[in-house]
């Protein structure tokens, strides 16, 4: 709850100096929310029909009502073949894809130092020699060797 709302002045000055911008955009993402109200309105039809056919506009703030006036909530909207997409409820679909992601990294990074079954830890290597902290008793990483005054 960080967002305020801004006067209509604002808002004017606002629609004025966008309106060149997103013209030349290929794409634009908004994220503008009030909590508890209605999404300010930042794009117009006007703004979206003087963009280039295949602009994409992505409209986080679908749920409340968008950022933009052609926003649908949970749909994909063509005008003048400028796509806008309205996602809803966004992150509740980030766990699961953050998840996956951080389970191959993690899965990935332990088979490089994996070798025949048994641990191989070359410190030769780049990323095992950046990743391991200690070993045998020694801070092996530089870093955390100069921070604990180890140098």
């Amino acid at each position: 709850g960080y967002a305020t709302e801004v006067s209509d002045a604002i808002k004017r000055r606002e629609q004025e100096m966008l309106h060149e911008h997103v013209a030349l955009s290929d794409i634009v993402i908004t994220t503008a929310a009030v909590p508890g109200k209605r999404a300010p309105v930042l794009l117009s039809e006007e703004m979206v029909s003087a963009m280039k056919p295949g602009a994409v506009i992505v409209d986080l703030a679908a749920e409340q009502g968008g950022n933009c006036e052609l926003t649908k909530a949970g749909e994909e909207v063509s005008h003048r073949g400028v796509m806008i997409i309205g996602p809803v409820n966004l992150p509740s679909s980030l766990p699961v894809h953050a998840s996956q992601m951080y389970a191959r990294n993690i899965s990935a990074f332990l088979m490089t130092l994996v070798k025949d079954g048994s641990l191989h830890l070359d410190f030769n290597d780049e990323i095992t020699s950046a990743t391991c902290v200690t070993h045998g008793g020694a801070i092996r990483n530089e870093q955390v060797r100069e921070l604990a005054g180890k140098e």
